[in-house]
């Protein structure tokens, strides 16, 4: 029987601190008219001095895994889409990883822009029909505010911070994740870049001087590819998947520019109760955007078994990426209180056997030295 990979669990985490068009307006030559008109963002959430990706991604990850109602060390693997990871390495997975105490699961950073989600659910999705794995964790998690130029009134409007994750397990269960579509075109990479602190343009005082660790973006130019792509891409998802564009039930895009967003219902002759937006609070979160929004579109109760969604995503790179999904989960209820108390027992214990194998470590390559200076002492 072929292996089906269903989404089984869903959360998210945005931080409390948010950023609304009159906060810019006060920094910034912009105004909140001038923005809602042109992008349809009302506000977008800052993350704090104390809050990184990882953070971010650790509470969406607990949600979406009380959600599934599964113990983190029936976890196989760990993918986290991100454009702004917590360090170059580790892998920001490996560091949810520790966090949750999924001791079994492989971990793995996934880079593709604001494509980034669907690219991890189109890897997982594979993984599990080819019976690699069977469990695997999701996160999409953001903190675009850190490569921000907060003077560039051309992109300090658009970005915001945020995690999404979902849990996606294996069945024969007809459903899940019905196709996906990838694709990328590096030769506009340059249209939406951050140019310093790689191998080309190490971190140096040049590249900051030059302000070469902000996102640079030709605005014009993504515009244009965005809607172009979008609506090919939410095509041929729908083509893979033997479906028509009619049984489209819920269209969830990634969460850029409302007029994009526009462009490409109209494109798939969707009305407007079909296209899930939230980018209105959110500002674009880049990989975070389409699972903050599933889960929006969730709990508002716009998502019922047998439904047909379409998600949507294009980022830097150029990339672009799509799935269909056949939605088999049931309706969420409240997490029952002996549960939740359990995952926040099994997470403090996580984090202390997390502690003790530091602390071992410390202790072996501190006991190591002494042995290594006794023996060159008797020699």
């Amino acid at each position: 029987m072929p292996k089906y990979a269903h989404i089984i669990g869903w959360g998210k985490y945005v931080p409390p601190n948010v950023l609304t068009n009159d906060d810019l307006a006060k920094t910034v030559d912009t105004t909140d008219k001038w923005i809602r008109e042109m992008t349809g963002i009302h506000q977008r959430h800052i993350a704090s001095s104390k809050e990184s990706t990882a953070a971010l991604a650790v509470y969406a990850a607990r949600d979406a895994i009380e959600s599934a109602d599964v113990n983190p060390q029936d976890i196989d693997m760990i993918i986290v889409a991100t454009a702004s990871p917590e360090y170059p390495f580790p892998a920001t997975a490996c560091l949810v990883q520790n966090a949750i105490g999924a001791g079994r699961a492989g971990a793995f950073d996934l880079e593709a822009g604001c494509s980034g989600f669907v690219y991890a659910l189109s890897m997982a999705a594979g993984l599990i029909r080819g019976e690699m794995y069977n469990t695997i964790l999701i996160v999409g998690a953001e903190t675009l505010s850190r490569l921000v130029d907060w003077n560039d009134r051309a992109t300090c409007v658009l970005f915001g911070d945020g995690a999404g994750a979902v849990v996606l397990r294996g069945s024969e269960t007809p459903g899940g994740v019905m196709s996906s579509v990838l694709g990328a075109d590096g030769s506009g990479g340059e249209l939406l870049i951050v140019p310093g602190g790689g191998s080309k343009s190490p971190s140096g005082p040049e590249t900051v001087l030059s302000k070469m660790h902000f996102i640079k973006m030709n605005g014009r130019e993504v515009y244009r590819f965005a809607t172009r792509v979008m609506a090919t891409a939410a095509k041929q998802a729908v083509e893979r998947a033997g479906w028509a564009l009619d049984k489209i039930d819920l269209f969830i895009p990634h969460q850029a520019n409302k007029r994009i967003i526009d462009s490409a219902a109209k494109s798939l002759n969707l009305p407007p109760e079909k296209v899930f937006v939230n980018l209105e609070n959110y500002g674009n979160t880049s990989a975070a955007s389409i699972p903050i929004a599933l889960c929006e579109a969730i709990s508002g109760g716009r998502i019922k078994p047998g439904d047909h969604l379409v998600m949507v995503g294009f980022g830097a790179g150029l990339t672009w990426a799509s799935c269909a999904i056949e939605w088999t989960a049931p309706k969420p209820g409240a997490i029952p209180l002996p549960r939740a108390a359990t995952s926040r027992l099994r997470y403090a214990w996580s984090g202390f056997k997390s502690f003790g194998w530091q602390v071992s470590r410390h202790v072996d390559a501190l006991v190591s030295r002494v042995i290594d200076t006794v023996e060159r002492k008797e020699q």
